[in-house]
Order: structure tokens, then sequence, then C-alpha cells
């Protein structure tokens, strides 16, 4: 999958003095049912994809989990 391709939006739990930061691609989720995942640190590095239903699961667990 070609990241460039995608409109990226970092986590809202990510911050900017080099933290652990994960992006992800809403217009891809959209119009494939696929949502691609990166690290923000790595644009060019790999891009995990998960179905929307998994990626709404991971996002439920990250608000239900004390970071």
């Amino acid at each position: 999958m070609n990241s460039e391709l995608h409109s990226w939006i970092k986590s809202s739990y990510s911050v900017d003095n080099g933290g652990s930061c994960v992006e992800w691609s809403p217009a891809s989720a959209t119009t494939t049912g696929i949502v691609p995942v990166r690290d923000s640190k790595r644009t060019h590095g790999p891009v995990l994809t998960v179905s929307v239903r998994a990626f709404a699961g991971l996002v439920a667990l990250a608000r239900s989990t004390e970071l």
C-alpha cells in the first residue's frame, strides 16, 4: 500500500515530543473499508491495514485503557 496516496490523521493521543505516534487514513477507510495505520515517525515505513471493524475495536480498547 503506497502511503503517499493517503491523507493521514495523527492520533489525538500522539504528542510532538517524539513519543509514540500513530496515524491513520480515514479517507481510505471510507472508500475501501480498510484502515491503513502507520508510525508517524516512519512515514515511508510499513503500513498495517485492518478492517474498519477491527480498527473500531482498537480505538475502543485504547479509550478504555489508562494510558
